[in-house]
């Protein structure tokens, strides 16, 4: 197993430097790209203006690691649909997003090409397994990947957030090929390539932040993070048939519960207030703890200890085998918790909020 391990242990650290160091490059020669207007209201918390780059570094080094797994299984590529699925539907999240940092595309435009993401992924074999109809099995992975790319994509708003959030969803899968010797599957080694370039994006995204990931980041973030919530959460292979709807949905809701929770939050709080849900604005939890006086970097520690907990009850959901009631409202109690936590916050600031819509009206 030790000498099965170190290859990917060392594609790890080279994934990590690469990442730095390509992205260093980024920073030197360009200052511009997926920079908005200045004049068009911003979202973010951080209201300097700095380049939206780290998309790009995450998907090359993607197709590095999906090229390495092709050397290392070639047949097994080209024969794997549900795998070269995937790598069309990330592709497209992540030509939704470059399209959207250099042109600003509609709205419209960019829940097509997510409909275009869901499409493929369930055209290729990865789709939720929940119904015995598929068609509703088909209806909900759309809502899913969607709703997902659109969460990860709105979370995006304050340095290093998503980045560290994205982190610690990928840790349980990792952790379950290790455990089980799952190393040598095709995704164990696309998983680390993933989780690397998130690592050593976070170098230039922890507060202050020197780049952002911008749309070609976020929206290819969620199209892989959905599928991979699919491949593990939804579809995960080890779970008994009598805990098995129960664990498939405890298992999406815990890893996925701050943008879950944050999206819900100000989709709530903005329909409350009469306003769109698809407009941006610094009404989102990570800017509600900011209003209450945390630094960005404290709240930045308090959204990765969340995350730790949410990465280690995921692990335990997946690893009780006599599955009671009991386990079922214990591990219901965290992501209900996360999500009425943040959302009593929000209530608590929200004349902030009022005064920020006010700010941009004026």
């Amino acid at each position: 197993m030790q000498g099965k391990i170190l290859p990917y242990i060392i594609f790890l650290g080279v994934a990590i430097l690469f990442t730095v160091l390509i992205n260093g490059l980024f920073l030197k020669f360009s200052r511009t790209l997926g920079v908005r207007n200045p004049d068009t209201a911003q979202s973010r918390w951080n209201a300097n203006i700095r380049p939206s780059l780290g998309g790009i570094s995450f998907f090359i080094v993607f197709l590095i690691s999906f090229a390495a797994y092709a050397i290392i299984d070639r047949e097994d590529v080209v024969r794997n649909i549900e795998l070269l699925g995937f790598l069309l539907a990330a592709t497209i999240g992540f030509l939704i997003g470059l399209a959207d940092d250099a042109y600003d595309t509609k709205p419209f435009m960019k829940f097509l090409g997510q409909l275009t993401v869901a499409s493929t992924l369930i055209a290729t074999g990865t789709y939720i397994h929940i119904f015995e109809i598929d068609t509703l099995n088909y209806l909900i992975t759309v809502i899913w990947v969607v709703g997902l790319m659109n969460s990860v994509n709105m979370l995006d708003n304050m340095d290093s957030i998503t980045t560290s959030v994205s982190i610690f969803i990928l840790i349980p899968p990792i952790v379950f090929h290790l455990i089980y010797n799952g190393i040598e599957s095709s995704l164990f080694i696309i998983y680390i390539g993933i989780i690397a370039s998130l690592i050593g994006f976070l170098y230039h995204n922890w507060n202050p932040a020197k780049m952002f990931m911008g749309d070609t980041g976020s929206q290819f973030l969620g199209a892989v993070l959905a599928g991979i919530g699919i491949q593990f959460f939804w579809n995960h292979p080890d779970i008994p048939a009598d805990s098995m709807h129960i664990k498939q949905f405890l298992l999406a809701i815990t890893a996925f519960s701050i943008p879950i929770a944050d999206t819900t939050t100000v989709v709530i709080n903005r329909l409350l207030r009469k306003q769109s849900p698809f407009v941006g604005g610094k009404d989102h939890t990570t800017h509600c703890l900011g209003y209450l006086g945390f630094s960005d970097r404290s709240v930045a520690w308090i959204f990765i200890g969340i995350s730790a907990i949410n990465a280690v009850a995921t692990i335990l959901i997946v690893s009780i085998s006599k599955w009671t009631t009991f386990h079922t409202l214990a591990f219901l109690f965290l992501p209900v918790a996360t999500f009425l936590s943040l959302f009593y916050i929000s209530r608590k600031v929200r004349h902030h909020c009022v005064q920020q819509e006010s700010q941009k009206i004026n």
